[in-house]
């Protein structure tokens, strides 16, 4: 495998998560899969309150996928790539009066963009199909437990999708996380 890695692994788990999505409710044991692990875990979490244990779900998660992200991606190659790309429009900017020029340092910019994606993109392989299973044993969860809302007004959904975002940023900011 080349050293900026390949979407291969990508495009086979995006296929297998939405054949797993897709097949969730018609092959019984993808669901009493992820059900008998998740029920008594992440279910025991919710069942004993809702709000601090999807925040302390949230919060699991957000960290096992900082540190996968961290382990499962070359961080320094990335770190240098960033900081090339830094430098490049740094400098593009002191063209601002020349639109030539300065589309020039932008391309040469935009040549990092699929080399940091696909570097960026590896952790997938191991996060992408255990996410799936929990998106929809969360969809399955809270269907059951009924119109529930987060501080009165987020669903399920969007308090997973907004605690990720805070927890990630905190926890890639604390484990220098590229």
């Amino acid at each position: 495998m080349s050293k900026e890695g390949s979407f291969t692994p990508m495009i086979i788990i995006m296929v297998l998560s939405l054949l797993i999505a897709s097949f969730w409710n018609s092959v019984p044991i993808i669901k009493n899969s992820a059900g008998a692990i998740l029920n008594p875990t992440a279910g025991a979490l919710l069942n004993w309150n809702i709000t601090y244990g999807m925040i302390l779900i949230i919060a699991l998660l957000s960290l096992i996928t900082t540190i996968i992200q961290k382990y499962a991606t070359d961080q320094k190659t990335l770190r240098e790539m960033k900081d090339e790309q830094k430098k490049i429009n740094e400098e593009a900017k002191k063209f601002k009066d020349n639109p030539e020029k300065m589309m020039e340092m932008q391309k040469e910019s935009m040549k990092f963009m699929m080399p940091m994606m696909k570097l960026s993109t590896r952790a997938l392989a191991f996060t992408g199909i255990p996410f799936i299973l929990f998106i929809r044993w969360f969809n399955d969860f809270f269907t059951i437990v009924g119109d529930f809302r987060f501080f009165g007004f987020m669903s399920w959904f969007w308090i997973y999708l907004l605690g990720s975002i805070i927890f990630s940023s905190i926890f890639r900011k604390i484990l220098k996380v590229v």
